[in-house]
């Protein structure tokens, strides 16, 4: 199979699928699976015009171990251990084209670099799963391992109509999950050299002040909602949330946008609008955060509209069966001792770590994700797709232990 995942990454890449578009790269991926024996399932979510696409693809397993009874024998398969790969299939959009040294949907070769948009986030993972997933099966037909994918065209865009909705649907039917890699980009400098086995929660806040508005000579007859947030804004700038803990950074908070005024130099405006957001560890939650700052606002007798919404909760995993499968694929494979994070932005993790134990992000370099001419080394495509591969070992041998 050398070469099998660079081809199918270039095949991916050349399938144009802005979010929430996934142009025809499921079907390409259940194709590869179902030849392999997995059962593929397309759920579409969303509203007509911004119809998003989900594959929950699953290759079960009975567990057929020596038994005395067909009763062993049940219980062994409701026992079998479920291991799932999560990704995206959508990219972001690519910017102006004319700043792109080669189309950023034909996947082009320069100084050892695979460039195209996606390259990096997340579609070399993507292949990568499909082609460890091959190679394990070849060599382990009958593995004591459940295997499946979850990918939605979802998760650039506002990631309301892809993974939740797919969480939501098995949880719905009972079906479970006992490891889940997400394979965003998190290394460095070098595929290996970091995870994230953990994210901090995100919760945006639009805080509207009021004031009276008025000319801006006789600021007697009116109040500055503007000079009123003030001091709050300075106080909650310097609120120590949290102090984060072994895993997680200090909570913090910042401004994003202020919108206030008609636009003319000369009127007080009757309304200032502050946009923020924390991105917070798990040593605080939502509610803890919300009735701090409330009362900061309100120690300042504001006169105040609030508005919240919670993005996603932290999550962690702390080391133990999966963060050690990963660290000795990563250790076997590139002699590298990969670093724990939870740094970083959200991703779909926060959704499967609802109702799956044990959630990693494990993918290349994140370098150039986003970026005009992104790139992944193609030196660092076949370790990804060997170290998927060791995983999968590792976690098939504790099943049959």
């Amino acid at each position: 199979m050398s070469g099998s995942t660079l081809h199918l990454a270039e095949q991916l890449i050349a399938r144009a699928s802005v979010t929430p578009a996934d142009a025809g790269c499921q079907e390409l991926i259940a194709q590869r699976l179902q030849a392999v024996g997995f059962q593929c399932e397309t759920i579409v979510s969303g509203p007509a015009d911004f119809s998003v696409t989900n594959l929950w693809a699953k290759r079960p397993v009975a567990l057929v171990k020596p038994t005395q009874s067909t009763s062993n024998t049940i219980a062994n398969t409701l026992a079998a251990k479920t291991v799932v790969f999560a990704g995206h299939t959508d990219v972001v959009p690519t910017g102006p084209l004319n700043e792109w040294h080669s189309a950023p949907f034909t996947p082009t070769h320069r100084d050892g670099k695979l460039f195209g948009r996606g390259s990096a986030d997340m579609k070399v993972s993507l292949a990568a799963f499909v082609v460890a997933i091959e190679e394990f099966l070849a060599a382990n037909p009958n593995p004591q391992l459940a295997i499946a994918l979850l990918i939605t065209s979802d998760e650039e865009g506002p990631a309301t109509d892809g993974t939740v909705v797919v969480c939501k649907a098995l949880q719905a039917r009972g079906e479970t999950m006992d490891y889940c890699i997400v394979g965003e980009p998190t290394a460095v400098e070098r595929t290996g050299d970091m995870i994230k086995n953990g994210r901090r929660g995100t919760m945006s806040g639009k805080l509207t002040v009021k004031g009276v508005q008025g000319h801006i000579a006789y600021p007697h007859m009116a109040k500055n909602p503007i000079h009123l947030a003030a001091p709050a804004l300075a106080e909650l700038v310097a609120v120590e949330w949290d102090k984060g803990n072994a895993f997680f950074p200090p909570t913090t908070w910042q401004i994003s946008n202020i919108h206030g005024g008609t636009g003319a130099s000369n009127i007080i405006p009757g309304a200032v609008v502050i946009d923020f957001n924390f991105r917070f560890s798990t040593e605080s939650t939502p509610e803890s955060l919300q009735k701090r700052l409330t009362r900061v606002l309100e120690k300042y007798e504001l006169e105040y509209d609030l508005s919240w919404t919670v993005g996603g909760l932290p999550f962690l995993t702390t080391p133990g069966t999966l963060v050690g499968a990963v660290q000795d694929a990563i250790l076997a494979e590139t002699g590298i001792r990969t670093e724990l994070s939870t740094t970083g932005g959200t991703s779909d993790g926060r959704f499967i770590a609802q109702f799956c134990p044990q959630v990693i992000e494990m993918g290349p370099p994140n370098a150039t994700i986003h970026k005009i001419n992104e790139y992944v080394k193609v030196a660092d495509i076949e370790p990804l797709k060997n170290i998927y591969r060791r995983v999968l070992e590792n976690l098939d041998a504790l099943a049959r232990a």
